[in-house]
């Protein structure tokens, strides 16, 4: 999934992001909340938001952009998805961004990209 974010970010002169623990740690909580209420939201089930799950998990952010998807079987088919929807490519393509975390659960293949620059 970092492989195919940072394959478009360089067709438009961004670079790569790296893979960040702790935005792991978040995107995967977030995928498994979905998943295990069956919804797909930025919102999480105890009325959290995207910066709130980041900031619990550790992340000291200046800023952040969370795309969330499901039912894509592959990582190549989700990052198509997002791709093809204006604000999830925007995330993709946000230059500011440096880190990314990934999270992705089951049942219904629910996908949750975290992205983030540190104070």
């Amino acid at each position: 999934m970092v492989a195919l974010v940072n394959s478009e970010r360089a067709k438009v002169g961004c670079s790569p992001v790296t893979l960040n623990a702790k935005l792991s740690q978040a995107a995967q909580a977030h995928s498994a909340d979905m998943a295990s209420h069956n919804t797909m939201s930025h919102t999480g089930s105890d009325g959290s938001d995207p910066g709130q799950r980041i900031t619990r998990a550790g992340y000291l952010w200046s800023t952040y952009g969370e795309n969330v998807a499901y039912g894509y079987s592959t990582p190549g088919q989700v990052m198509a998805g997002w791709m093809a929807s204006a604000g999830h490519k925007r995330n993709i393509l946000d230059c500011g961004f440096k880190e990314i975390g990934v999270g992705v659960a089951q049942p219904g293949n629910y996908w949750t990209q975290d992205f983030g620059t540190v104070r």
